[in-house]
């Protein structure tokens, strides 16, 4: 009967009912009923994840009846690894893994150390960066997970399983401050434990990665971690294979560059009543924060493209704030000859005296800059964007330095030097690419 009585009546094309199931006779006794309980296989716990706002993916494996040694409240000893060419290493040979299987130890060993230090009271945990993972939500606006967070997931839930001992693995997927050799995944992990209370053993606690700034090293971001964080660093050749050491090359020393003493910048002061100014500059050589400290206290208008988004405006807008009487600092690269013959010619048209600053800080210290203010609020007050390598790709590119004989009355050259307080350096002198 369907709803409200009505009779159905069969098709004549197909059965009333679908045939029988063919299925394969099997015994119904428990074949595990007979076994010892001592010696029944418990399935492996499972993976419990969770996703930290739009950069940072956690996954915690809690075995249950783990035989280990009880962790201690208190100064905790802390074994953490990186993931990629660390504890793994790619199947295929491949530099990225083509799926969840494409994956084998970075060494045989590895499993039984991991073990071994779990028992000796270590807790074990995973700090990687994966950027090409994606966490943004679908379309619908649901949480979706992504292919490639659903591959990460089936292969670290498989490594963690292999290994069967309480762990927990923080993945990266975006460039603020959670990303290595910044240390905003580690402060996760100390509130989750409760660690930035009961604390840990940094000096028997260590780090172990690939990125150790050695030749053919794509970086030395584990270095700079393990740096950052405060404890022990090794390579996984020195760890699992025990090798000797392979000094690094030279590294970037963020701490080499703040000057002993109060060494005064070079002094700037107004020639004219009225005046250009241009910067010549790499993106993050502290340009913006010179002229606050030094030209706007002076009364010097600002221009800048990344506020006014093209040129033609900014040369719209200082013109008329020439025009006005007031002397104007334009706060822009102006890497090379030709830009910098737009603010020439303005000036030639106004009879205005045309200066430059001209901003010789290294690039290194450049891409430091620009990732210290993507990431710290109190040290971007303008609330700047992260910048794409290719900013400096390109600056460098298109650079060639200003001379007198483009039409200059003067050249001032500028060092970089860090202002701030020591909480300010504190976190300036830390490694953050």
């Amino acid at each position: 009967m369907t709803q409200g009585g009505a009779k159905r009546t069969a098709s004549p094309t197909r059965p009333i009912s679908p045939p029988p199931l063919r299925r394969k006779l099997e015994s119904t006794v428990n074949r595990n009923f007979f076994t010892p309980a001592s010696q029944k296989k418990s399935a492996p716990a499972p993976v419990t994840w969770r996703v930290l706002g739009a950069g940072v993916i956690i996954g915690k494996h809690a075995p249950e009846n783990y035989e280990g040694v009880a962790l201690p409240e208190k100064n905790r000893r802390v074994a953490a690894f990186d993931l990629d060419s660390t504890l793994i290493k790619t199947a295929s040979g491949n530099v990225f893994p083509k799926n969840a299987d494409d994956w084998k130890w970075f060494d045989a060993c590895v499993p039984n150390e991991i073990g071994r230090l779990s028992k000796e009271g270590y807790q074990i945990v995973i700090f990687s960066n994966q950027k090409k993972i994606s966490l943004k939500k679908d379309i619908k606006g649901a949480n979706g997970d992504s292919k490639s967070l659903s591959t990460f997931k089936e292969k670290l839930s498989r490594i963690m399983k292999q290994l069967e001992v309480p762990m927990s693995v923080y993945a990266a997927t975006g460039d603020a401050e959670h990303r290595k050799p910044r240390p905003g995944m580690w402060k996760e992990f100390l509130e989750d434990y409760d660690l930035d209370v009961k604390g840990v053993d940094l000096v028997n606690s260590f780090y172990i990665g690939d990125a150790a700034g050695r030749p053919g090293d794509f970086s030395a971001t584990d270095r700079g971690f393990a740096t950052n964080i405060g404890i022990p660093f090794k390579t996984p050749e020195e760890f699992f294979l025990h090798m000797k050491p392979v000094e690094p090359k030279e590294l970037f020393e963020p701490t080499a560059f703040f000057k002993e003493g109060n060494v005064p910048e070079p002094a700037f002061t107004r020639k004219y009543p009225l005046e250009l100014v241009i910067f010549c500059g790499s993106p993050g050589s502290g340009k913006s924060t010179y002229f606050w400290n030094h030209l706007e206290p002076l009364g010097y208008e600002r221009v800048n493209q990344d506020l006014l988004k093209t040129r033609p405006k900014c040369l719209k807008v200082a013109r008329e704030l020439l025009e006005a009487k007031k002397s104007v600092v334009v706060d822009n690269t102006n890497a090379n000859t030709e830009t910098r013959a737009y603010w020439i010619t303005l000036a030639k048209d106004l009879n205005v005296p045309i200066r430059c600053i001209h901003f010789l800080s290294p690039l290194e210290i450049c891409k430091h800059n620009a990732a210290v203010r993507a990431a710290t609020k109190e040290l971007n007050p303008e609330s700047r964007e992260p910048l794409p390598g290719i900013a400096f790709g390109d600056f460098k590119r298109r650079y060639n330095p200003p001379e007198m004989k483009e039409g200059f009355e003067d050249i001032l050259e500028v060092e970089f030097r860090f202002e701030g307080d020591e909480e300010a350096r504190r976190v300036w002198g830390q490694y953050w690419i």
